[in-house]
């Protein structure tokens, strides 16, 4: 809202300062009030999911409490790690990698890198 400023008017009439809306600024807050009470209104159903009891909906206990234990108040004991394999593994003594072979060139032709320049 734009404030007017005290002024005098041309017939001598003192204006106080004061505030005005702006050119249609009457009917856009009208607007938006009203689309402000729509979303309250659909936005907040009266009727609720419990049936009109007043609750709101809970979910149910997944587990029973207390939890139960065996008798021994110990937990079930846990089978250990089991080996994958049924043999030894031996490695070599000198703690080298075995020598791989040099790889060699499958190519029988000679190869001109000068031709494909051009």
């Amino acid at each position: 809202m734009p404030w007017v400023r005290e002024y005098v008017r041309r017939n001598g009439t003192r204006v106080k300062a004061h505030s005005r809306w702006a050119a249609g600024g009457r009917r856009e807050m009208s607007v938006v009030v009203i689309v402000g009470l729509v979303v309250i209104v659909l936005g907040n159903p009266s009727s609720s999911a419990d049936g009109g009891q007043g609750k709101s909906p809970r979910p149910g206990p997944s587990t029973g409490y207390p939890g139960k234990f065996s008798e021994t108040g110990k937990a079930p004991a846990r089978p250990g790690p089991q080996p994958t394999v049924s043999y030894p593994i031996r490695f070599s003594e000198t703690g080298k990698a075995p020598s791989r072979p040099v790889p060699r060139s499958t190519v029988s032709y000679p190869i001109r890198w000068d031709r494909g320049s051009r």
